[in-house]
This record gives structure tokens, C-alpha cells and sequence, in this order.
């Protein structure tokens, strides 16, 4: 027989975490000091701001680990409610802070808040919730895949409006995943394939610098010193690591020749400074975390947990290797950054909100027993 009760929680699980956490405060430390001390006259600039984020969000982590993933479920619709009006907030004025041209923040006095983060969580909740009343209506187009798609329409058209490519493709395939998890039809999950990859060459289409981002992803040597620059960099970073790489703190790439290396490109400084073997050891870690995020999300007592799981396991995932792929050359650049690694304060405080309600649904995963 099998039974579910409290027990303690996958601490392989959130010992994978604490690694990568630590080891992204290393390479942020080395990453980000150029750029932090021609900016702000601080070589530890990001590092401490991603400390004080660091603080914050284990906060935000001992909450959600500590209450009753099932409790959460009363809140959903709020939770999407406050998520639409904090998405249309960062297009009002004096509310709203913008960076060459994208509205993707609001101004908190103190610090910048991302609400793309924010919606990633709370949008789960609610699709958990959502498509566990309607377990029995999942084979239905009329009554599970369209109204799915209206609200996975409104959600990621916001993100998209703002414009965050990266994140909308995070926000539609973390939804599809629990979908077609939920019972959703393959056959429809096929339609929407199909109309996602439409409207994705849609958006790069409408938007120049998508397209350019296209164009150089097909032929990487085109504009070196225009709209390949950035891929030809990371690239260089990441070959001239070798097997070893040139040690902690050497990367030579940093110092104004790759763009953003605290940021969205800090796995090809990790590459350049601790070589090859290291970045596979990086990315086996990953496949291990994302293995026993699986592994949880099976073992969950019931469909709401089961429907979290999965999708935090496939944001955080699926973030991570779209990040690495990028830098590496084997996708576009969509801006994706690398979870617990990148300089953010929004993306970390929400990460780590998200491992402590996969926490809390390991405390009660189905355990085998046996009858005497």
C-alpha cells in the first residue's frame, strides 16, 4: 500500500540548490567585477545587491516552504488578478521604470521590481488549480484547450508587450507542460506547437532585432562587430577556457568585450575561468536537480502538487539549458538569464519562492509501505 503524510523533505534536492546559489555568488563575484567598479566605483557591487536578494528570497522561501502548498489554492484567482494589474502597471507613468525601450519593471523607491518574475508563480498556481477542477474536461477543445489559451493569451501577450521575448517562451512552455501533464490531448497540444512556432517567427518578424538575432544565429560570422557581436564573444569566452579554463577570476572576456557577463552571459565567463569539465560538471547538476524535481512532482499526493512540481521543475529547467544553448550557440539569443547565477533580485527572490513550495510538496510525497 501507499500512504502520504509529513516527513522530511528532499534535502538532495535543496542541497542542489544551495550548491548552485553559492557557486553563482563565486562567478558573480569574478563576473561582475569590471563592470561594477567602471560603473559604480564598487568591484563587488552585484555581488552585495545579490546578496541583499539572496536574504530576501530565503525569506520568501521560508514562507512558501513552511505553509500548506494546498492552502494556496484559495488564493489563485487572486493571485492572477494581481499578477494582470502588475503587468499592465509597468506601462503607467511614474509607476512604470524603462531601459532602452522595454517596460519591464516597476519602480519600488529602493530597487526595481519585475513582474514577469512574479507571473511565472503565481500563473502556476493558478493553472494547477484551474486544471485540477477540470480534470474531466481536459479531452475537450471547447471546454479545456480554449479557455486555456485565452489565459495563456493574456498572460504572455503582456510579457510579450513589454518586449520579453525570453520570458514569454519560459511562461508558454512551463503552461503547456502542465497541460499536457494535467490530460490535455496530444493532438491538441500539437495545434498549439504549431501555432506557437507561427506566432514565435510572427514576433521575430515585427521586431528587427529579433530577426538580426535569427540571422546571426544561422550564420554566427555574419556581423561580428554588429549583431553577431555578442554570440562571437561568448563563444571566444567559452573556447578559450579550454579543458581547464584560465582560473577563477582570469577571464579575460569580462573587461568590456562580452556584454552583460554578470548577467544573461555569466555561463561563458563560468566556461572561460574553470574550463570545459566544469561546465559539464555544471550542466550534469542541473540534469540531477531536474531529475529529482521529476521524481517529487510523480511522488505528489495529489494533482495540484503533482501539476506545481512539474512546472517549477520545467521553468527552472528548461531557463537554465535555453540560457546555456544560447551562449553556446545552438539557439538564438533571447535575453533568458541563468537561474541562481545571473545578477536579478526579482528573478531570485521568485526562484526561491518557487523551491520552497517544491519543498514543501516533497515533505508529503507518496511513500511506499509495506502492510505486516
Amino acid at each position: 500500500m501507499s500512504s502520504s503524510h509529513h516527513h522530511q523533505p528532499d534535502y538532495v534536492y535543496l542541497s542542489l540548490i544551495a550548491i548552485l546559489i553559492v557557486f553563482g555568488l563565486v562567478m558573480l563575484s569574478s563576473a561582475g567585477s569590471v563592470l561594477g567598479f567602471q560603473h559604480f566605483g564598487d568591484s563587488n557591487y552585484f555581488l552585495k545587491k545579490q546578496a541583499i536578494s539572496l536574504l530576501v528570497g530565503l525569506v520568501f522561501f521560508a514562507v512558501t516552504y513552511s505553509i500548506d502548498y494546498q492552502r494556496w489554492k484559495k488564493w489563485t484567482v487572486h493571485m492572477m488578478i494581481g499578477t494582470i494589474v502588475l503587468l499592465l502597471a509597468v506601462f503607467i507613468p511614474g509607476i512604470g521604470s524603462s531601459l532602452l525601450g522595454a517596460h519591464r519593471w516597476i519602480n519600488l523607491g529602493v530597487t526595481l521590481f519585475q513582474p514577469s518574475e512574479l507571473a511565472k508563480l503565481t500563473f502556476l498556481f493558478y493553472l494547477a488549480a484551474w486544471f485540477e477542477r477540470r480534470n474531466h474536461l481536459m479531452g475537450s477543445a471547447r471546454e479545456g484547450l480554449v479557455p486555456f489559451l485565452m489565459t495563456l493569451g493574456v498572460v504572455a501577450g503582456l510579457v510579450l508587450l513589454q518586449p520579453d521575448l525570453g520570458t514569454t517562451i519560459i511562461i508558454v512552455l512551463m503552461s503547456v507542460s502542465v497541460y499536457f501533464t494535467a490530460g490535455g490531448s496530444i493532438k491538441y497540444l500539437s495545434w498549439v506547437a504549431t501555432g506557437g512556432v507561427a506566432l514565435l517567427l510572427l514576433a521575430v518578424k515585427v521586431s528587427p532585432y529579433r530577426a538580426q538575432r535569427l540571422t546571426v544565429f544561422l550564420n554566427p560570422s555574419i556581423d561580428p562587430q554588429g549583431s553577431g557581436y555578442h554570440i562571437s564573444q561568448a563563444l571566444l569566452a567559452i573556447g578559450s577556457g579550454g579543458w581547464f579554463g584560465l582560473g577563477l577570476g582570469h577571464s579575460r572576456q569580462k573587461f568590456n568585450y562580452l556584454p552583460e557577463p554578470a548577467g544573461d552571459s555569466i555561463f561563458a565567463v563560468t566556461a572561460e575561468e574553470l574550463g570545459f569539465l566544469f561546465a559539464v560538471l555544471f550542466i550534469c547538476i542541473w540534469l540531477f536537480l531536474i531529475f529529482r524535481g521529476l521524481r517529487i512532482a510523480r511522488n505528489a499526493p495529489d494533482q495540484f502538487g503533482r501539476l506545481l512540481a512539474i512546472g517549477i521543475t520545467v521553468w527552472l529547467g528548461l531557463q537554465a539549458f535555453l540560457n546555456i544553448a544560447a551562449l553556446s550557440g545552438l539557439m538564438p539569443l533571447t535575453g533568458i538569464p541563468l537561474p541562481f547565477m545571473s545578477q536579478g533580485g526579482s528573478a531570485l527572490i521568485i526562484s526561491l519562492a518557487a523551491v520552497g513550495v517544491i519543498m514543501n510538496i516533497s515533505r508529503q510525497t507518496v511513500r511506499s509501505t509495506k502492510r505486516i
